[in-house]
């Protein structure tokens, strides 16, 4: 696993890196880079156990409890990096919620019930918006990938949601070395 995950974190600085001159050609300005703006974060990970309802009669996960798992890790990434609950976060910064825009998933090898699997995720920041990339291991294999785009959101004098900036105190915990290192695993607390 190590092997996989040092590369898709050169992968990752890649991607970086290509957002970060992509943001400077187009003039879009975001939180200081020193912020983690535009930079990836060191993933997260936790430890999920595939459990029977998750599983379709085939005995495989039901494709929509995968996003589900994605969704409560992108949490528990948060979680991590702020060292708070999500409500909590949401309550803090006056944040109305942190809204998908985008989810899709890649699907490399079935996943079964009782299946222990680690889940990495990891942020790329913008201004208001950020891409969570995770990647689902069994051991040394692959099983799927998934990322989600996600605004930043907070409600205007009319009540109406709208996007916001990241709060720079929130960029500034996924920091490399204020957090975001690699976490040891997890356990999955609905198991």
């Amino acid at each position: 696993m190590a092997c996989a995950l040092g590369a898709w974190l050169r992968r990752g600085a890649k991607s970086a890196a290509l957002v970060a001159a992509s943001d400077k050609a187009s003039g879009r300005r975001g939180a200081e880079p020193s912020a983690a703006t535009g930079s990836r974060t060191s993933p997260n990970v936790r430890i999920v156990r595939i459990r029977w309802g998750d599983c379709d009669p085939a005995g495989i996960i039901f494709n929509p409890r995968l996003f589900e798992i994605l969704d409560d890790s992108t949490a528990a990434l948060f979680e991590a990096a702020l060292g708070m609950t999500k409500r909590r976060m949401l309550e803090v910064h006056n944040c109305a919620g942190i809204a998908v825009v985008h989810t899709a998933a890649t699907f490399h090898s079935p996943l079964r019930f009782g299946d222990d699997v680690a889940v990495e995720s990891a942020i790329t920041f913008g201004r208001s918006s950020f891409k969570v990339e995770h990647r689902v291991h069994l051991g040394s294999r692959l099983c799927a990938e998934g990322t989600e785009t996600r605004v930043w959101m907070v409600r205007d004098g009319t009540g109406a949601l709208k996007g916001s900036p990241i709060p720079a105190d929130v960029l500034q915990k996924f920091r490399p070395g204020v957090s975001g290192e690699l976490k040891a695993p997890t356990r999955d607390p609905r198991t």
